[in-house]
């Protein structure tokens, strides 16, 4: 028989038991691949047609900049309190019903010829988001044995990194052959036909019995929760500081005219760090975790001290490609593994912290690049994930614990 450290006790039995073989379903998690895929994607891929959606609504850039705003917004409000308050709601239903609200919503938006209304359709496809967000890591290991949860994670995280790369180029290409309305659409009958894809072929689970649902503080205040989410706050904010103002940071390199190539190459980077670290999350996360953390030390003093030289740019925004690319998987599992039966509930704490490190992100690195110029970015990098390494130190009876998820 095997137990967990934390176990993942989200639910009552599923309607029909996981498999124990040692295979991972791909066309089931899949579905979940391509539903974060699509919610990112849904979220950045209006920066690439600013100029465009500016014009259609007759706004400004920067007030058609607040399309993805609204959207982050949306999603940082609903997560905790729309994933509490569904919590005795079945599995696949409630993912129906998020996905059809982002075909919903698009669809609005696409349809809309008004500011008002489209920020609104924004705001709501954001809330959408929040909701599957919050559904997926936990969904997905509930689809198999325990020992393989890890790995089915790194599955569905594949999408993020993918979409996180090709959201805002995607857009930008799309847009030069359709009208931005018609990149909506083309969002809409992604998520339509994502919709089918469920229906078919992902098994519905029961959600919690009032006795299975604990209060939101217990959770919060559980031991371990409170360091997964401060890295995974530090984690993210440090990302997101380069990442969002990384086209500056590459003019010092002379690469300003590379910046599509560049996060090709951290893309790349990310999707091997991904299937790397789902070889091994099940076995080593504490390990994989304090590893990636410092990774990207390195690789931020190599930004650091070669920002000026096209070479050390391209070799450390490979580390950290590499190094970013399992995170989503490393912090869901540790989340869900630490939370048990709160999992879902805490995994929707990891959004919003997710996304507020991704805002703070924004914030933090448009007051450097005032003050201090990009140059200070991958200094920043450093302090950051250097503080997140001393969180995951210190957490090592809970929340990050070494050996194997599953002990025998």
């Amino acid at each position: 028989m095997t137990t967990t450290h934390s176990g993942d006790n989200t639910t009552a039995p599923p309607l029909s038991p996981p498999s124990t073989e040692d295979r991972l379903p791909h066309l089931k998690l899949l579905a979940f691949t391509a539903a974060g895929f699509l919610a990112i994607m849904t979220e950045t891929m209006p920066a690439g047609l600013l100029p465009q959606i500016a014009n259609g609504l007759s706004v400004s850039e920067g007030m058609a900049g607040q399309l993805v705003t609204l959207y982050a917004l949306g999603s940082v409000l609903a997560a905790i309190p729309v994933i509490a308050a569904t919590r005795s709601v079945r599995r696949r239903p409630l993912l129906l019903t998020a996905v059809g609200g982002l075909f919903v919503f698009n669809t609005v938006t696409a349809l809309s010829g008004s500011y008002a209304v489209t920020l609104g359709a924004r705001f709501l496809a954001g809330m959408a988001a929040g909701v599957i967000w919050g559904l997926l890591a936990g969904y997905a290991r509930r689809l198999v044995p325990e020992h393989l949860q890890g790995r089915a994670l790194a599955v569905v995280g594949v999408g993020q990194p993918i979409a996180l790369t090709l959201g805002v180029p995607l857009g930008t290409w799309l847009g030069s052959y359709v009208t931005w309305q018609g990149v909506f659409w083309i969002m809409s009958a992604v998520a339509l036909t994502l919709m089918i894809w469920v229906r078919a072929l992902v098994p519905d689970f029961a959600g919690q019995t009032a006795a299975q649902r604990r209060p939101i503080r217990e959770i919060f205040l559980m031991p371990g929760i409170r360091a997964v989410l401060a890295v995974i706050f530090l984690w993210i904010l440090a990302h997101n500081v380069l990442y969002t103002y990384i086209a500056p940071f590459l003019d010092d390199a002379g690469l300003g005219e590379r910046v599509d190539v560049m996060l090709l190459v951290f893309g790349a980077a990310a999707i091997v760090g991904v299937w790397l670290t789902g070889l091994f999350v099940d076995r080593k996360l504490r390990l994989l975790t304090v590893a990636s953390l410092a990774g990207l030390a390195v690789a931020a003093l190599v930004l650091g001290i070669g920002h000026s030289s096209p070479v050390a740019v391209v070799v450390g925004v490979v580390a950290w490609g590499l190094t970013f690319g399992g995170a989503p998987t490393l912090l869901q599992t540790a989340i869900a593994d630490t939370a048990g039966d709160g999992a879902d509930v805490a995994q929707s704490m990891l959004v919003t912290v997710f996304n507020l490190a991704v805002a703070g992100g924004g914030v933090v690195g448009g007051l450097l690049l005032e003050s201090a110029g990009p140059a200070s970015f991958p200094w920043v990098l450093l302090a950051l994930s250097l503080g997140a390494l001393a969180v995951v130190g210190a957490a090592r009876a809970h929340g990050f614990r070494p050996g194997h998820r599953v002990a025998g």
